[in-house]
């Protein structure tokens, strides 16, 4: 009797397990079943929001359901962050980041209520921006080697703007400063926009951001652009000098774009939203936008977003160490 039971308790578990796959796999071929929130923790109208709206625009007709952009800024992305992370991991949130991200994971390490890595599962990594070296129109130096030698003959006399403390415009600049050995004095600000104002007006002379910010400013002669910090020259800016053909170091830098979800996201779904990614971006008329932005279209599975994630981390955490960086109170 004993022994009948047991059979009989194990099948009933055996139909009731199968039945609990079952369910799950109906659940998650069912996304999504209503709409999506994509968490952008910056103001509208930049790279990060930009990228997020061509990449969403295109994705809602994939998927068949709305997806609305929610613009979270603040505190150098830490509220949108904080939002995404705590949402239920059901593919109904999504949070876009850049490269400030990987630094906040060093910065703010054990001060936050959540972990820029471990509270997140990776999606797909969108596409990848070089970032421009540019100086305000009457500082001396004319190229990158100008700039090395004058910085040498005069440190700390050179002033570079950023759009924040641990920004990639400023760990890049700080990147920059140790690879060549030298000095300069870093301004923050809340924001590309009045950097740029100051740079134009002559306050600082020196600024490293997206080609979309800056090459405006450049063509309409407001300032000069020193390098490019990629290998190869970029496609919409191909008069712009990579940094080695200016006289400098290879140093290649980026801001880039990275589709997150809390995790726990189940990963039938993070696999499904990541190959439609990599399909959106890949698209003709995608890339052609994105191209004119200075971005290269990316579209990494999720496997290859964590170990890029991981890299930048690493990276900037050596940055960020070697600089004696501090994040703003």
């Amino acid at each position: 009797m004993t022994k009948l039971f047991n059979r009989r308790h194990a099948l009933a578990l055996g139909v009731g397990g199968a039945a609990a796959l079952a369910g799950g796999g109906v659940q998650a071929q069912a996304w999504p079943a209503k709409p999506i929130r994509w968490i952008v923790p910056y103001t509208p109208g930049g790279i990060t929001d930009s990228t997020t709206r061509i990449v969403t625009e295109r994705l809602t007709s994939a998927l068949g359901q709305n997806i609305i952009v929610e613009n979270r800024p603040g505190a150098n992305s830490l509220i949108g962050a904080e939002a995404a992370a705590k949402s239920t991991p059901d593919g109904y949130t999504i949070l876009t980041v850049i490269a400030g991200h990987a630094a906040n994971a060093t910065l703010y390490a054990g001060k936050l209520s959540f972990d820029p890595v471990k509270s997140f599962a990776p999606v797909s990594l969108m596409g990848i921006a070089p970032l421009i070296l540019t100086a305000n129109n009457d500082f001396a130096p004319k190229d990158v080697k100008q700039l090395i030698d004058y910085a040498k003959a005069n440190p700390g006399k050179i002033s570079y703007g950023s759009s924040g403390v641990g920004a990639a415009a400023h760990l890049t600049t700080e990147l920059f400063k140790q690879t060549v050995g030298v000095e300069m004095t870093h301004v923050p600000y809340r924001g590309t926009a009045p950097a740029l104002q100051d740079l134009i007006g002559g306050s600082i002379q020196i600024l490293i951001d997206a080609p979309s910010s800056m090459m405006p400013q450049v063509r309409a002669g407001k300032v000069r652009a020193l390098a490019m910090l990629s290998k190869e020259r970029l496609e919409a800016a191909k008069e712009v000098p990579t940094i080695v053909e200016a006289g400098g170091p290879l140093l290649e830098s980026s801001t880039w774009m990275m589709a997150l979800a809390p995790a726990g996201t189940p990963g039938d779904i993070v696999d499904r939203l990541s190959k439609e990614v990599a399909r959106v971006v890949a698209l003709p008329e995608v890339k052609e936008r994105f191209t004119g932005m200075g971005i290269i279209p990316s579209g990494y599975d999720p496997a290859r977003t964590g170990q890029f994630l991981a890299e930048e981390v690493a990276r900037w955490a050596k940055v960020i160490q070697t600089a004696g960086v501090k994040p703003e109170q």
